[in-house]
């Protein structure tokens, strides 16, 4: 604990909060064991020599307590309230959220007699945009989110829940508004950036470059093409388009840019302070999403140790903020985001130097920024590869020149797009810099699509539990020893990682072929009935039924769950009771 002490003690935190959502255990009981602790912990600093000793100990057992206690604080029971159907309701927007294809979706608020209540807001995709300065008043149908039958189905109501949502709202008749008298600040916000976004709807630049460049400055995706959305992920360049941690550097680093231009060089203190001020108005303005909040956190916790003036410890910066961003929130560690992008930062932490060596001398600022570029991008794929295969299921090999030939270019980009939401939102209208752009976007777009479309290359459905996830990170953990030295014992060890990495696949993969499963599954208004036999699965669906979205819904989660090899989708009748596979006839319940 002497040299990362910080470190240590918020993997206590977060083993506290992890225990508290598996077990649930009772405020009183937590109460009493923390009392008791704190008790100890007095004891320890001014009487007993023995508990002196294992003071340390003491206080990792303190900090797991209160992951408990603060999880337990953080987790809400929410109030079965019977709506009918018909029931008129009025409502605020809280938050945009991605269209489909039949719903405009909104986080609101929802006035229900005296409740107030969190509701995820549907309505025909025909239907004119809300804004932030209404109230809404509609008849709807209130309904709880129900978990999935099954535990390889994603769990939208636990998803909810976590962001203190607890019910959904569909509205299909007319809504009528009325100006609001109480606007926060916040609504204020959420109205201005809201107007821009509109602006730039406005702004003579194609379909795809607008909802790239509200996506990637703005944080608003709600209306990309879903096309473009899976581009990016089939070519692994999802994170150049949400916003994260590469952008707010990056827009730090222009704030910092041009204040240095007009503040002398003895007021740089000064400058840094600014620069961090700007960016958290900057995260203000596009609405403090988590990624957004995470990284100005520990952008800020890392320029405080350099105001300081101390050394900045990646790991002391990484700990504090942890502890920032999970105190007030503990929900915010099952977050796949806040789960990724530490997961980033530690591998960036832990193989950058090591991989940068390889690389050629960065001699001049266009190699730096190459160089340093893809090391970092390489890095963070590696410390997030065994999240990424254990939350979504799929890797493209494709990624690694994707990101090879687009991140270095990233600064540019972001730069650009920047600038360009600028302009617009300051009714600023320069046509010759709208055309480059656009024209720029197009290519970029276009390449993204080309690099998207080795399918050779692109491997989804890839089975990966818990356990394989810690062996796989020790493989990642004893792969630096190799980069940073090769010789007989480093590769040894990173040998014996690979080895027992692979006898546990092979375990859970002969678990998985000795059973035999027979399922009915509910998706929307359709039944789907599924038979798996060793490492093989057959679904029968209903003839009208839309298959592309059972199979990315149903189909894919459930051959990664059980490790599937083969699956086979067949068409039947509703009136059909039996079915036959492999020889064998199957009832359908």
């Amino acid at each position: 604990m002497n040299k990362q002490p910080l470190l240590i003690l918020v993997i206590c935190f977060v083993l506290g909060i992890f225990f508290q959502e598996q077990v649930s255990m009772g405020k009183a009981y937590i109460y009493w064991v923390i009392g008791s602790f704190i008790l100890v912990l007095i004891a320890v600093f001014f009487q007993s020599y023995f508990l002196h000793r294992i003071r340390s100990f003491l206080l990792g057992i303190l900090f797991f307590v209160s992951g408990i206690l603060l999880h337990s604080f953080n987790t809400r029971v929410f109030k079965d309230i019977p709506v009918p159907a018909g029931k008129t309701v009025v409502f605020r927007i809280s938050k945009k959220l991605n269209s489909t294809e039949k719903h405009k979706k909104y986080m609101a608020v929802i006035q229900l007699d005296k409740e107030y209540l969190n509701s995820v807001v549907f309505l025909p995709e025909n239907s004119p945009e809300l804004d932030f300065i209404h109230y809404y008043k509609a008849e709807a149908y209130l309904v709880r989110p129900k978990s999935p039958k099954y535990d390889f189905q994603f769990d939208y109501a636990k998803y909810l829940r976590r962001g203190d949502v607890g019910y959904q709202c569909y509205i299909s008749g007319q809504v009528t508004s009325v100006r609001r008298n109480d606007m926060a600040f916040n609504d204020v916000i959420l109205q201005k950036r809201f107007e821009v976004l509109q602006k730039i709807d406005h702004a003579g630049i194609s379909r795809q470059s607008t909802s790239f460049l509200k996506g990637i400055i703005l944080a608003d995706r709600t209306e990309m093409d879903p096309e473009t959305v899976k581009d990016f992920n089939r070519s692994g360049l999802v994170h150049f388009l949400a916003i994260s941690g590469t952008h707010i550097v990056i827009i730090f680093g222009l704030f910092y840019f041009f204040l240095t231009r007009f503040l002398p060089l003895k007021f740089r203190k000064y400058t840094v302070i600014l620069s961090l001020i700007l960016i958290w108005l900057f995260a203000g303005f596009i609405g403090f999403g988590n990624s957004v909040l995470r990284s100005c956190i520990m952008l800020s916790v890392y320029f405080v140790y350099v105001l300081l003036q101390r050394k900045p410890d990646l790991l002391h910066s990484l700990s504090l903020s942890a502890f920032i961003i999970l105190m007030p929130d503990t929900h915010q560690l099952f977050d796949v985001g806040f789960q990724l992008s530490f997961a980033a930062v530690l591998g960036i932490f832990w193989l950058n130097q090591p991989i940068l060596k390889y690389l050629p001398d960065q001699d001049n600022y266009f190699k730096k920024l190459i160089f340093n570029t893809v090391s970092i991008s390489i890095s963070a794929q590696l410390g997030t590869l065994p999240l990424v295969l254990y939350y979504f299921h799929q890797f493209s090999f494709i990624s690694i020149v994707a990101n090879f030939f687009i991140v270095p270019f990233s600064e540019v980009i972001i730069i650009f797009s920047f600038l360009m939401t600028a302009l617009i939102a300051f009714d600023l209208d320069f046509h010759l810099i709208s055309v480059v752009y656009d024209f720029i976007i197009k290519i970029l777009l276009k390449s993204i699509h080309w690099f998207a479309g080795f399918d050779g290359l692109f491997f989804e459905n890839i089975p990966l539990n818990l356990t394989e996830v810690f062996a796989l990170s020790a493989i990642i953990y004893w792969l630096r020893f190799v980069i940073v030295k090769i010789n007989f014992k480093n590769i040894g060890r990173l040998g014996i990682a690979v080895l027992v990495f692979f006898i546990i696949r092979a375990g859970f993969n002969i678990v998985e072929d000795r059973k035999e499963e027979t399922l009915l599954h509910d998706f929307y208004k359709d039944k789907v009935f599924s038979v798996k036999r060793k490492d093989e699965a057959c679904f029968w669906v209903s003839e009208n039924a839309d298959k592309e979205k059972i199979v990315r819904y149903i189909v894919n989660p459930y051959a990664a769950s059980r490790r599937l090899r083969k699956t086979e989708i067949r068409t039947f009748s509703p009136s059909i009771q039996k079915v036959v596979y492999q020889g064998k006839i199957y009832e359908i319940n």
